[in-house]
């Protein structure tokens, strides 16, 4: 079984009912998040270099079709039309750690309807969750005013595939390491970690527990001081350092309680045990606002390490991002749903200096002072450029980050710029719009008039008008 099979069900019949019809000629698809979550004032795109491997490999193999059949409860024969089907389209997108605002496409997917179709899954599920915590990320590394942050997601994240994600897209935003010992070695980051409670108490004495974890632990050591009473591990961890001569490089770690006071006593513990060179770590249930609220009240904390919060982005942990098709051979379309209107046509973000943002049509000439946000990256179903690193990204997301508003960049309560839309584009929505209510008025009387001649003639239906008539309860 491939990734191929890791779909709604309804990406393949669609696929398949459009093959069928010969519905085959090239459509466009935008990907974007209607409304920014609450206390969001920027979103960070991510997800963008998993989606293209993806995409890259993506066939419907003879398994998949089985599969495929399988699930639908349909032969093997009723879906030979699946096989063979690979992504050999086009991708336009936002840069992994450029910023995106709130209407502005991350993404736009043209290939053939069925290749463009059957992918939506999963370039929604990729992009939706790593831009998500991405984000939440980012607002960490605000908070934190220039003191490292550290990666702690992994054992509460949903799932060992949310943590590679997490302590990815984190990487890119700038943290400073990671607990996650595979995805530092993947992607080239720190991994950092201290101890557990039960360490401690599996020898039943702090002091013992502190050297042994030394002894066994060559260079620098960072020892969990609140097993039992945290002003009592402090003490004791300073005495162990001092004992073994240890002190640069090495930290205390508070987990729980008060941690501006904790944190004052530790230091002042440290200090007047010679060791002002020993840092001091927080942990323990951390996210933007609390990070905020201590780098605010100036407490003496070195690193701030973040887990479950920040890797299940926790206050907003989804996106109200969508895959919507704009146009099919050639025609721009658009949806017309209450609270859920899109608008028609392919599409560019004209961007200038402080992120005044312009949501344009794709051949849209670029005025002077802006620049194409979303960039080719992939053609004919091939990468254009080598493989992007999370190094070039970091550079990308520092850049934008600069130029947003300070509002934006608020933790509590940001305000966010809102993107203006080309006068070419209004006009080609309010054109799309204008046909389609045309349509519809014109079906509206076209169904009034077959329902007039049809209660004209002597029916059951007519005699008791309590009773609907076939036309109407069809529409029903």
């Amino acid at each position: 079984m491939s990734h191929a099979t890791t779909t709604d069900l309804y990406e393949a019949t669609m696929a398949l009912s459009y093959l069928r019809e010969g519905m085959t000629r090239q459509a466009t698809f935008s990907l974007f998040v209607r409304d920014l979550p609450r206390d969001r004032g920027f979103l960070v795109s991510a997800g963008l270099e998993p989606i293209l491997s993806f995409l890259k490999d993506f066939e419907v193999t003879e398994e998949d079709a089985r599969d495929f059949a399988s699930a639908l409860g349909r032969s093997e024969q009723d879906v030979r039309a699946l096989v063979g089907l690979r992504f050999e389209g086009e991708v336009r997108a936002v840069p992994e750690g450029r910023i995106v605002l709130t209407g502005e496409p991350l993404l736009e997917v043209t290939a053939a309807l069925p290749q463009a179709q059957i992918v939506e899954t999963w370039l929604l599920s990729q992009i939706s969750h790593q831009t998500a915590v991405a984000s939440k990320a980012a607002r960490c590394v605000l908070a934190a005013a220039g003191h490292p942050v550290i990666d702690f997601s992994l054992r509460r994240s949903h799932g060992p595939e949310a943590g590679m994600q997490a302590a990815r897209v984190s990487t890119m935003v700038g943290f400073a390491g990671t607990s996650n010992v595979a995805a530092a070695l993947r992607w080239e980051t720190r991994a950092s970690g201290t101890m557990a409670h039960s360490y401690i108490e599996a020898f039943g004495d702090e002091e013992a527990a502190f050297l042994a974890f030394a002894r066994s632990t060559p260079g620098p050591v960072t020892l969990l001081v609140d097993t039992y009473d945290t002003f009592n591990g402090v003490m004791t961890a300073a005495r162990v350092l001092n004992t073994l001569q240890r002190g640069r490089g090495c930290a205390v770690r508070l987990d729980s309680g008060d941690l501006e006071a904790l944190a004052r006593q530790a230091r002042d513990i440290l200090d007047r045990s010679g060791l002002p060179e020993v840092a001091v770590i927080a942990s323990g249930g951390l996210d933007e606002y609390r990070i905020d609220r201590l780098v605010r009240a100036d407490a003496p904390i070195d690193v701030y390490a973040v887990g479950t919060k920040v890797g299940t982005s926790a206050d907003a942990p989804y996106l109200d991002s969508a895959y919507k098709l704009v146009e099919y051979d050639s025609m721009p379309v658009m949806k017309l749903s209450a609270a859920k209107v899109t608008a028609p046509g392919r599409k560019q973000i004209l961007r200038a200096d402080g992120l005044d943002d312009v949501i344009a049509l794709a051949d849209e000439a670029v005025p002077d002072g802006r620049e194409n946000v979303l960039q080719t990256v992939m053609e004919s179903g091939r990468r254009v450029a080598e493989p992007d690193t999370l190094a070039a990204a970091h550079q990308r997301f520092i850049k934008d980050l600069a130029a947003l508003p300070p509002d934006a960049c608020r933790i509590k309560e940001p305000k966010s710029p809102l993107p203006a839309t080309s006068a070419r584009l209004r006009e080609l929505t309010s054109s799309v719009r204008s046909h389609l209510a045309s349509d519809i008025e014109q079906r509206r009387a076209r169904e009034a008039g077959e329902q007039d001649t049809s209660v004209s003639h002597a029916s059951p239906a007519a005699a008791d008008p309590s009773r609907p008539s076939c036309g109407q309860a069809e529409r029903r």
